[in-house]
């Protein structure tokens, strides 16, 4: 079967979804297609998923709260497979309820689910596993990315974040080796659902890509929830077989080690999913860390091919995937007009603790500038002393000769909402911290350590914010 269009885009996570719907909503001929249902990583097995499983988590905690505040029940126990039915639910619903499918739909355009891998035959021309081939003007790549694999022996005895997600039940224990935000999630989730984790991060410490004090703060706060936390490890020398699961064998310092789990899950960073596309094909070139190279319209090699998300290496995040689709369609489209920009990009992860950022870390601002911090704790916030999470903190880091709030970084209770609180102030312009030690907040709210953080850098920088400079917080 053949069939042609202006826009075809192959792959229905986020990244494809909106640029589907940008296409054809722009008047072009579009065509999705996916090589699983529509959604992708985030709907099937990423944010949606991942995030149901982590507020299970949270119910559990609370739970755990609830003798403190005069409510007297059993120790929650955890139905696994009643919640692998609720996972089942929400990502259903999820995708039925999308209302970017809906928007292809109604512009005309199609939408082909579960076709199994697609390959480039040449520039112009896509065939599907099924034997289906589609012939476009334009095609925007979005088939998201995989989890890389290490060329170690054993290596094929470990499992993948994915992995982790699809267990039918909660192992007795696991070995965790990557602790970015996917590796954190992985450890944190399954240590409160009652398994023994032992997590290993290679660089000095855990969740690398973050402010230092957020990083110690979690790795405290992982250690006092019973997980065993080894940074700065070593090298891994083999994986084993067991016949309880999976044995590790690495070395530090000349010294060998051995760790033992069930279960051993293996997040050490993102690559492109494109190796069934054969991009060679269509004249696309790679770049030498597997993803596609794409200049700033998120135009590949060739010029009629555009790639948006995970696939180009640039954010691994949904939502910068949903901004990548909405350019490439454009540009499709319209031809190259709008470039993708750099802009401060909110991001967070929801562990025990929560923890979040936006902007420079502190060592990456004081590269570039002369800078204040100021950090404000969850002990002494009201809202944090009400429920009971006192684990945290919210600190700024502001540039001393603009007083322009350079970074924001959260750990505790709700901290990516309110790390979202000062991507959105900074986003509307309100970049001085004054500004921000001025705004209003309501009583008592999460919100309200932000505010505090700022009064506390506005002072240290003596400029004036009114009452607020009574604050003592």
């Amino acid at each position: 079967m053949s069939s042609t269009a202006d826009v075809v885009v192959i792959g229905a996570g986020p990244a494809g979804v909106m640029a589907a719907a940008h296409a054809a909503e722009l008047g072009a001929r579009t065509v999705l297609v996916a090589e699983h249902a529509i959604g992708g990583m985030a709907a099937n097995d990423g944010p949606v998923p991942v995030r149901t499983l982590a507020h299970t988590a949270r119910l559990m905690r609370a739970a755990r709260q609830l003798g403190q505040y005069g409510v007297v029940i059993n120790e929650p126990a955890l139905d696994y497979q009643q919640l692998l039915n609720r996972v089942d639910e929400v990502t259903r619903d999820v995708r039925e309820r999308s209302t970017l499918r809906t928007l292809i739909e109604s512009h005309g355009g199609a939408v082909r689910e579960c076709v199994g891998p697609v390959h480039f035959e040449d520039a112009r021309t896509i065939v599907t596993e099924a034997g289906m081939r589609l012939e476009a003007d334009k095609f925007i790549i979005c088939t998201g990315g995989v989890s890389k694999k290490l060329p170690i022996p054993g290596f094929e005895y470990t499992s993948t974040h994915s992995d982790a997600w699809s267990l039918t039940t909660v192992p007795p224990s696991m070995i965790v080796v990557g602790c970015g935000a996917t590796g954190a999630q992985v450890a944190s989730v399954f240590n409160t659902f009652g398994t023994r984790v032992e997590l290993f991060e290679a660089t000095p410490h855990i969740l690398p890509a973050e402010d230092d004090d957020v990083a110690a703060a979690v790795a405290e706060a992982f250690q006092h929830e019973g997980i065993k936390v080894r940074e700065n490890f070593g090298s891994i020398d083999s994986f084993e077989k067991t016949p309880e699961g999976v044995r590790m064998r690495f070395t530090k310092d000349g010294n060998r080690e051995t760790a033992e789990g069930a279960l051993a899950v293996v997040a050490v960073g993102w690559g492109a999913d494109v190796n069934a596309l054969k991009p060679s094909a269509a004249g696309v070139d790679v770049t030498q860390r597997g993803f596609l190279q794409v200049n700033e319209y998120l135009q590949t090699s060739a010029p009629n091919i555009f790639a948006a998300g995970d696939v180009t290496g640039r954010v691994m995040l949904a939502s910068e995937a949903m901004r990548d689709g909405f350019v490439a369609a454009t540009n499709a489209v319209r031809g190259a007009r709008l470039p993708i920009k750099d802009h401060l990009i909110p991001a967070g992860s929801l562990t025990d603790p929560e923890y979040a950022s936006v902007g420079l870390t502190e060592q990456q601002a004081r590269e570039t500038h002369n800078v204040v911090t100021a950090m404000s704790h969850y002990t002494s916030a009201t809202r944090a002393i009400i429920d009971g999470q006192s684990t945290g903190f919210c600190k700024l880091i502001v540039d001393q000769a603009t007083a322009e709030i350079l970074g924001c970084h959260v750990v505790g209770q709700q901290a990516t909402d309110v790390v979202q609180v000062a991507a959105m102030a900074l986003a509307a312009g309100m970049r001085r911290v004054d500004d921000l030690a001025r705004a209003p907040v309501s009583f008592p709210t999460y919100a309200e350590i932000l505010i505090y953080t700022a009064v506390r850098a506005a002072k240290k920088l003596d400029l004036d914010i009114g009452w607020r400079s009574l604050y003592t917080a």
